[in-house]
């Protein structure tokens, strides 16, 4: 299993980024893809999950009603929509994987991980 993040980058406040994680390895639909982050001097947060076998989705408070996290399965892609970003939003972002059958729950142990990717938002 590979997971490619993709996608960070620099933006100001109230701006928005889209976040690509490239799913690869994976022969059936028994995973879940979340979506963590890890700002410095902080504890590692997961923000968002997408369940592959039934499309569900779960959020943190923290990011609920700015961030939308959906799946390209023809092109095996997640994604993570990000708006109303806000400096605290600043963080290394990485995708990972849980070999799981269910819905999206923010509570799988996660076995493959991406090598991540930098957000920053300035005020």
């Amino acid at each position: 299993v590979q997971l490619v993040e993709s996608g960070g980058g620099l933006v100001q406040a109230g701006g928005s980024l889209r976040l690509s994680c490239q799913v690869s390895g994976f022969d059936d639909d028994d995973y879940a893809i979340a979506w963590f982050r890890q700002a410095p001097g902080k504890e590692q947060e997961e923000v968002s999950c997408i369940s592959a076998s039934d499309s569900s989705t779960a959020y943190a408070v923290s990011v609920k009603g700015r961030f939308t996290i959906s799946s390209d399965n023809v092109k095996n892609t997640v994604f993570l929509q990000m708006d109303s970003l806000k400096p605290e939003d600043t963080a290394v972002y990485s995708c990972a994987a849980a070999i799981v059958r269910g819905p999206a729950l923010l509570r799988y142990t996660y076995d493959y991980w991406g090598q991540g990717t930098q957000v920053t938002v300035s005020s």
